[in-house]
C-alpha cells in the first residue's frame, strides 16, 4: 500500500460524532485494512476510532486516500466473490452458527457493488470500466448458474 498522507483536514463537529477525543494517527491504515476485510464503511470507521463522516470527508479531499479506498473495496469484493465460489465448490452451505449461508444476498451484494468494483479493477489493471463490468457480469452469472444447479441437485436428492 502507498504511503498515506498525514495532512491535517478541518473536520466540522458534526462529522466527529461518535469519536472519542484524540484519534489514532494511524486511523487511515486501520480503516482501509478493515474496509478490505468487510467492505463496510461504518464498521471500518468505528474500528479505526473515527466517524464515517470523517472518512468520507478525507476521501473527498485526499485523492490518494480515495484511490486506496477503492483498492480496499475491490479487495473486499474479491473476498466475497471467492467465498461464494469456495462454498459452492465445496458444498459448504452452513454458517458458523449452523444456519444456512445466504447465497442469494451474497449474489445481490456482488451485483450491487459491481460498478465500484469495476472502477477499482479498471484502475488497477488499466482497462476500461465497461470491460471489467462485462467480466464481473459473466462471473455473477456463473455463480447464479452454479446456485441453480446446486438447488436442483439438492431438490432432486430429497
Amino acid at each position: 500500500m502507498a504511503k498515506l498522507p498525514g495532512k491535517r483536514i478541518t473536520i466540522r463537529p458534526s462529522l466527529k460524532e461518535g469519536e472519542d477525543g484524540r484519534i489514532n494517527n494511524n486511523w487511515r491504515r486501520l480503516f482501509l485494512d478493515h474496509l478490505a476485510e468487510t467492505s463496510n464503511v461504518t464498521e471500518s470507521a468505528a474500528k479505526a476510532g473515527i466517524s464515517a463522516g470523517r472518512a468520507y470527508k478525507v476521501r473527498r479531499e485526499e485523492p490518494e486516500f480515495a484511490r486506496l479506498w477503492l483498492d480496499a473495496l475491490w479487495e473486499g469484493y474479491t473476498h466475497l466473490e471467492m467465498e461464494v465460489v469456495r462454498r459452492l465448490r465445496q458444498g459448504d452451505m452452513a454458517t458458523p452458527d449452523k444456519g444456512k449461508y445466504d447465497f442469494a444476498n451474497a449474489v445481490r451484494l456482488l451485483a450491487a457493488h459491481r460498478d465500484t468494483a469495476s472502477q477499482a479493477m479498471a484502475q488497477q489493471r488499466n482497462v476500461s470500466a465497461a470491460e471489467v463490468r462485462a467480466s464481473i457480469d459473466r462471473k455473477v452469472e456463473e455463480i447464479r448458474l452454479r446456485l441453480k444447479n446446486e438447488r436442483a441437485r439438492t431438490d432432486g436428492a430429497r
